[in-house]
């Protein structure tokens, strides 16, 4: 089993950036499938950026595909999530998920991921 937790959330001003860092415990997670996912007020959760189990597949949501980065670092068992260029739209409250079975990649499902932290919150001004 793994725990998440998610940080690095906070307020932003457009065109700004900031780095989501999810931290893993209990163990390595480093051969989990991760993603990240974001819900607004009154909206469904959405699928951000996913991460593959193994070989470093990424793919992303069309809007921030390049925007975001998505990637790990296994020193410190963590996955992080770099987001440039930062728009009032992507305010959400952002959360990680991982699974430690393997998914047929994209996976955008929430119910792909077994895991999930508690979320950070983003918030964007114009």
């Amino acid at each position: 089993q793994v725990q998440l937790v998610e940080s690095g959330g906070g307020l932003v001003q457009a065109g700004g950036s900031l780095r989501l860092s999810c931290a893993a415990s209990g163990r390595t997670f480093n051969n989990y499938a991760v993603g990240w996912f974001r819900q607004a007020p009154g909206k469904e959760r959405e699928f951000v950026a996913g991460l593959s189990r193994t070989g470093g597949n990424t793919h992303y949501l069309d809007s921030v595909k390049d925007r975001f980065t998505i990637s790990r670092d296994n020193a410190k068992n963590t996955v992080n999530l770099q987001m440039n260029s930062l728009k009032p739209e992507d305010s959400a409250v952002y959360y990680c998920a991982a699974r430690s079975e393997g998914v047929r990649m994209p996976a955008t499902r929430w119910y792909d991921y077994g895991y999930w932290g508690q979320g950070t919150q983003v918030i964007v001004s114009s």
